[in-house]
């Protein structure tokens, strides 16, 4: 008799054909699994209307996280930034469904928070600031989450994109703080132990630039006693820590789709590591990363 089981997936950015040989390959099913979708769901990929509406139709089976092209998809429907020469989301833009998958895209979250076999773990996109603990990841997360299912978020879109407030200051409020909160979750690979946020390198951890560190290495960084699972940094690929975990291998690039495999529905003693296993599906040549 199969358990119930817990997935984590890294990027899929349209890429519906890995998609569904990878569910194939899990034997997945949506009346007794659950999947958390680490964000990127859409762009630059062939499929974004087909994932979205595949992830749709498992409902609570699917618990979805917005990544940067999820949220560049809501702000291009508001005007807020002109196409980029490589997104391909035309198949969801011109859609007769296209209000259904962008409304429910706006109600995703940012932040995920769950106890499996009694371990903590949170899910974000990209990363999270050394300063900022897993209650304070989650709050922040939320702030945004309400703006963007309000009648706020056609202004807030259109006032997303920037790399300012460059550090975390808790006394930021309104566009300012939620754009900070944003960039930290969605656009996140180094940064220094002010909280001081770097963009600009996409290459791997080994890159870092003087001053920086990836995010997870910073010393004293908050939520290091949780595991942190997240997707974003294909150049980073698979990286597998008892506090760190990352799933962006990327398949949108010819690289793989990955799901890691949590628990095994027993909650473990004090102490023990929380049971993973990992698998992937080859994907077809996409882009060169860009």
């Amino acid at each position: 008799m199969n358990t119930m089981a817990m997935y984590l997936i890294g990027d899929i950015q349209g890429c519906d054909e890995p998609l569904q040989r990878l569910l194939s390959e899990l034997a997945f099913s949506p009346s007794r699994d659950t999947l958390f979708l680490l964000g990127d769901l859409v762009n630059r990929g062939p499929a974004s209307a087909s994932v979205l509406r595949r992830l749709m139709g498992y409902g609570a089976a699917a618990q979805c996280l917005l990544g940067n092209h999820d949220l560049h998809l809501l702000a291009l429907t508001q005007g807020a930034r002109p196409p980029h020469r490589s997104d391909t989301v035309n198949d969801i833009l011109q859609a007769p469904d296209r209000s259904a998958m962008l409304d429910w895209l706006r109600w995703q979250r940012l932040a995920i928070l769950e106890h499996i076999d009694a371990h903590p773990v949170l899910m974000v996109h990209a990363g999270v600031l050394p300063s900022w603990t897993v209650a304070q990841t989650m709050s922040r997360a939320a702030e945004v989450e309400q703006v963007l299912r309000s009648d706020m978020a056609g202004d807030f879109l259109k006032q997303l994109y920037g790399d300012e407030p460059e550090a975390w200051h808790e006394t930021l409020q309104g566009v300012p703080r939620w754009r900070m909160i944003v960039n930290a979750l969605t656009r996140l690979r180094f940064c220094d132990a002010q909280d001081r946020m770097e963009f600009a390198t996409k290459e791997g951890a080994g890159a870092a630039p003087a001053g920086y560190q990836p995010w997870f290495d910073v010393p004293g960084r908050q939520t290091a006693g949780v595991t942190v699972a997240f997707g974003h940094w294909s150049t980073l690929g698979a990286l597998r820590r008892p506090d760190v975990l990352s799933l962006d291998t990327g398949c949108v690039w010819g690289g793989c789709l990955s799901a890691m495999r949590l628990g095994d529905g027993a909650p473990g003693a004090p102490g023990q590591a929380l049971s993973q296993k990992l698998f992937q599906v080859q994907c077809p040549e996409g882009q060169k990363p860009g």
